[in-house]
Parts: structure tokens; C-alpha cells; sequence
């Protein structure tokens, strides 16, 4: 007698690839989990904040709420004067990062790639990075006025050493076993270089682009502080003397978000040039 009647379904149990594929794709609609603790750990910190800015330091002169806040960017806004300070901050922070970023890959490029040139560069590129170029920021100006251009000095000097040495890191983390195989097959040095060198240093690379944004808003802001005619440096100096904490924090919380946004315009390119870092 056979096992199963002629009438009964026979089920096939699931392919394991099925499963795994309906197991790891997300229920549709629902947010991504690997998001959700840093929305709740924000709106936490948001809320925190409020209670503590109206109930515990009453006193306006010392905090700020986010709501108060979130009323001065629209003041703000409205009147059109957020978007010329940060119009002129941006071009600052963007003129002076290109420039670093160009010269600190290359500089890193260099140093890797050739043992006299490092030695030569080492002592200047140590000593530059340990300087505190913000001392140095009120001679910036003394010599080249309060115009862009002492500020983009600043952004120059603040992220050019961190990109030159995450640059000459990564290109020395090459595999040597590797390299000598590709020799040994009679690959050029440009190919090396370029199948090679440069892909196992791009994460080195857009690490070192990441600690510069920071680097190089913080160069914008306390160059403004110094001396500018405009500027979100200056829309918080003006707001300091003027006891006018809404404001203060607008200017710091613009900041901050453009920092948030460039971050993780970096993350998502290095997801793209170098997938395998990802988890």
C-alpha cells in the first residue's frame, strides 16, 4: 500500500535558500532595526533636554530648550539671514577641504610611495599636527584680514595631516605576499598600484575624509570667532554677547547636523567603493 493516497498533497519541505531569503528580508513598511536605537537615543536626548531646560535651569541665560530652538532656526530662516551665514561658512569649510583633500592624498601618496620623501615630510607633517592651529588662527587673520581666505588657511591646516596620514597608513597596510605574487606574474607598477595599493587604502582614506569634516568645521567656526563679517562663528559670537541662547545653539545645531549629514554622506560612499568593509 503506497505511503500517501491518490487524493493527498504531497508538500515539499522549503528550499534553505527560500528561507533564508524570506528570513532576512524586512517586513514591508517597517523601518530598518539598525536605525531604530539611534532615532530612540535621539528623541530620548531631545526629551531630556526640554524637561531639563524648563524645569531644572529655569533660567534662560544658561540653556536653551529645543523648542526655543527650533523657533529661532525659523526665525531664522524667515528672515533670510541663517541662509547667509550658512552660505558663508560653506564656502569657507568647502574651499579649504577640497584643497586639504587634494593635498593631503597626495602628500600621503608620496610619502608612501617613496622612503626619502617621508623622512623629509615626517618631521613637518608631526610637528604641524601636534601645533594647535587655533592659537594660530588670529595671525591667519592678521596677515590675510578677515576676508575667506585666512578661514580656508585654517580648514587647510586643521585637515590636511589627519587625511596625509590615514593616506601613507593604508597604502603601507598593502599585502606584501600579494604584491611579490603580482611581480612574480609580471604586473607593472601601475597596475599594482591601481588594482592593488589604492583599493586596500580607500577605507584608510575616507577615514582620514571623515575626521576632516569635523577638523574642518571647527576650523570655520573659531576663525570666525576671531574675525569674520558673517558666518555662523560669527551668528554665535554676536548671540554669546548678546546673552541670546536660542540663537547660540541655532548656529551649533546647524553645525552639528551638517557634520551628521557629511558623516554619513562618507558612510554611504564607502558602502559603495568598498563594500566589503560593510557589515
Amino acid at each position: 500500500m503506497s505511503a500517501t493516497s491518490e487524493g493527498a498533497k504531497v508538500i515539499s519541505p522549503p528550499q534553505s535558500g527560500a528561507v533564508e531569503d524570506a528570513a532576512s528580508r524586512p517586513l514591508a513598511g517597517a523601518p530598518p532595526r539598525r536605525y531604530l536605537a539611534g532615532i530612540l537615543s535621539v528623541i530620548g536626548g531631545l526629551l531630556i533636554w526640554e524637561i531639563a531646560s524648563r524645569f531644572i535651569v529655569a533660567n534662560p541665560l544658561f540653556l536653551a530648550a529645543p523648542s526655543e530652538i527650533v523657533a529661532a532656526l525659523y526665525h531664522l530662516a524667515r528672515t533670510g539671514e541663517l541662509w547667509h551665514h550658512i552660505a558663508v561658512s560653506g564656502v569657507e569649510f568647502v574651499i579649504g577641504y577640497v584643497i586639504a583633500c587634494i593635498l593631503g592624498i597626495a602628500l600621503g601618496l608620496a610619502m608612501a610611495s617613496s622612503a626619502t620623501v617621508k623622512r623629509a615630510a615626517q618631521p613637518w607633517v608631526s610637528g604641524l599636527y601636534a601645533t594647535p592651529t587655533i592659537a594660530l588662527a588670529p595671525l591667519f587673520i592678521l596677515w590675510m584680514g578677515i576676508g575667506i581666505w585666512s578661514k580656508v588657511i585654517v580648514v587647510v591646516m586643521l585637515v590636511l595631516f589627519p587625511v596625509t596620514i590615514n593616506t601613507e597608513a593604508g597604502l603601507r597596510t598593502t599585502s606584501e605576499r600579494l604584491i611579490e605574487m603580482l611581480r612574480s606574474f609580471g604586473a607593472t607598477k601601475r597596475q599594482i598600484f591601481f588594482k592593488v595599493s589604492l583599493p586596500s587604502a580607500v577605507p584608510f582614506i575616507l577615514a582620514g575624509l571623515k575626521l576632516g569634516i569635523g577638523r574642518g568645521l571647527i576650523g570655520v567656526v573659531v576663525a570666525e570667532l576671531f574675525g569674520s563679517r558673517a558666518g555662523l562663528g560669527q551668528l554665535i559670537s554676536q548671540s554669546a554677547d548678546a546673552f541670546n541662547m536660542p540663537d547660540l545653539f541655532a548656529g551649533v545645531v546647524v553645525l552639528a547636523v551638517a557634520g551628521i549629514v557629511m558623516t554619513a554622506g562618507f558612510g554611504w560612499l564607502e558602502g559603495k567603493l568598498v563594500p566589503w568593509t560593510r557589515d
